[in-house]
């Protein structure tokens, strides 16, 4: 007997056996694409530990220097003040500036490797919040990269325009990600042209297939660079545009005001003048008054 278009009830348990642990592998392979994409988000975003580790590598290595190099000659110091004699005194005084010596060179070294470790611990942070894009919040964080002009710009148009200021960043946001990708492109671009000539220089092998795959690679890296690049003059124009723009209202404001107090002392006579007038004015009457 069949059913359900000619198959038989065996034949349907079969397929739905089949199905079953079909689609609970389907659901698996969602929920992993699911958490491992919510993991590469997650990884592109500032945490809470890292604003404390940050903080922390601030006043540390200060902390850390002061710490060795003023803490080892405190006890020679207590046993000089404490001391009766002269040789005593004398002794624990050299052996204060000793220590003193010491603790400046290995809490010079610490702050060192505290500086070198922050400078690393930066990069690396760096890079993960770039593997996502670089948001306009996230701009803080890349002050490194900024040159001088744009961190100047930046901080006066904060104090002067916030609202250019979020428009400032943003934009710097979009030229920090398009100089990434520029650098990262040139460096997969140089890989890939070793590995095309590496390819090449084989010659008991077939490697057209290969060849052909990282001549697509090439051109694709190519391809990106170009739109990269035209990404980063754009970035740039508009860079130069909010400039202008933050410049042309600083000026205008300034302008302003100075008109203001110009025409204000114009219209009010300074009080010398005032009363110089009217001296004058009461002489002619007097005069008056003395040929009638």
């Amino acid at each position: 007997m069949t059913a359900r278009g000619g198959y038989g009830a065996s034949e349907i348990h079969q397929l739905e056996a089949n199905i079953e642990p079909r689609s609970q592998f389907m659901t698996v392979n969602i929920s992993l694409v699911l958490k491992a994409f919510m993991s590469q988000i997650a990884k592109g975003k500032i945490e809470a530990k890292d604003l404390r580790l940050a903080q922390l590598l601030k006043w540390v290595p200060w902390v850390s220097f002061f710490v060795l190099s003023l803490g080892a000659p405190l006890p020679f110091l207590f046993f000089y003040l404490s001391a009766d004699s002269t040789e005593t005194s004398a002794i624990f005084l050299l052996l204060a500036l000793g220590a003193l010596g010491a603790g400046v060179l290995i809490g010079g070294l610490i702050l060192v490797l505290f500086m070198l470790y922050r400078r690393r611990w930066y990069h690396r942070l760096r890079d993960r919040l770039a593997s996502d894009g670089i948001t306009a919040s996230e701009v803080t964080w890349f002050t490194a990269e900024l040159t001088s002009e744009e961190r100047l710009n930046l901080s006066e148009i904060q104090k002067t325009n916030p609202l250019l200021a979020d428009a400032y960043q943003e934009t710097l946001a979009s030229r920090l990600t398009a100089t990434r990708i520029i650098a990262r492109s040139k460096r997969e671009l140089l890989r890939v042209t070793r590995r095309i000539n590496n390819a090449r220089a084989l010659v008991d092998a077939d490697t057209s297939g290969l060849i052909t795959d990282l001549e697509a690679d090439r051109l694709q890296l190519e391809s990106l660079q170009n739109e990269s690049k035209a990404r980063l003059a754009e970035a740039k124009a508009r860079l130069q545009m909010i400039e202008a723009a933050a410049s042309r209202s600083l000026s205008q404001t300034e302008t302003d005001l100075m008109l203001s107090r110009l025409t204000a002392a114009q219209s009010q006579l300074p009080l010398t003048i005032e009363m110089a007038k009217l001296e004058r004015q009461a002489a002619n009457e007097i005069n008056l008054r003395l040929d009638q």
